[in-house]
């Protein structure tokens, strides 16, 4: 299996979705760097999103998404892009402290809607995510709160929540982490990445005291309890001069 680059991405491969076999990821994006341990039961309506084929990983998860509907998960659009058309390989899963525990509630996908303008440029050679949002349509509906969208508007800080690893080394942390982040300002993205950086769909956050890293893919950047933005890409995790990028929802 081919190891992650630098970008905070994790994504089913074509080729795995055609054969239902396996499940890859394909780049990075960590569990909460410098983060704490928290309960799922404070985030009822996040999602674990993976797939029985990802054996990696316990409960398959490789992304993570918020439910604005009782049938409705949005998440990144490089989590499940390139299986739009086999729904069937994904899974959610939800209230998991731990992926490693029992229990949890889990609901198959019927279907996967794509922003029809994401695409994937460049920067150092690694891909570089642009409108960044999908929303996964679950085969049944759960009895669980959902989460609000809204704006960043003049906040200074923000929190960022997910079961990914907590440094670009770590592939085995499996606990729901949570960490506050400043929220960086599209000048200090467009320093760092330059044109890659586009202000009209991408929000800039974290630091070296704290970012989102591998496995935190489609997560959720809140403000004063309302999402955001998405965990979408980076130049690594928790790097000087490299912020986390993230997906405005709005």
């Amino acid at each position: 299996m081919a190891l992650p680059s630098p970008l905070r991405r994790a994504a089913l491969t074509a080729a795995a979705a055609a054969s239902l076999t396996a499940v890859l990821p394909v780049a990075s994006a960590s569990a909460v760097v410098h983060g704490h341990a928290v309960s799922a039961a404070r985030y009822p309506w996040l999602g674990a999103v993976g797939s029985p084929f990802f054996f990696v990983r316990p409960a398959g998860q490789y992304c993570g998404g918020v439910l604005t509907a009782p049938d409705k998960m949005l998440t990144a659009a490089h989590c499940v892009a390139s299986v739009k058309g086999f729904p069937g390989v994904l899974k959610v899963t939800f209230g998991l402290s731990d992926l490693r525990a029992k229990g949890g509630e889990s609901a198959g996908v019927k279907s996967v809607w794509v922003d029809p303008r994401y695409h994937e440029t460049k920067f150092k050679n690694e891909d570089v995510e642009h409108h960044d949002l999908a929303v996964l349509t679950l085969s049944r509906r759960v009895n669980r709160p959902t989460v609000a969208t809204g704006q960043a508007g003049d906040a200074r800080e923000g929190e960022v929540v997910g079961w990914g690893t907590t440094s670009e080394s770590d592939w085995f942390n499996t606990r729901l982490h949570a960490a506050t982040v400043p929220l960086r300002g599209d000048a200090a993205c467009a320093s760092a990445y330059g044109s890659s950086y586009d202000a009209s769909d991408m929000l800039c956050a974290g630091s070296p005291k704290a970012d989102t890293c591998q496995f935190d893919s489609g997560g959720p950047l809140l403000v004063n309890g309302r999402v955001v933005a998405l965990t979408s890409w980076a130049y690594g995790c928790a790097r000087p001069g490299y912020p986390g990028v993230y997906a405005r929802v709005r």
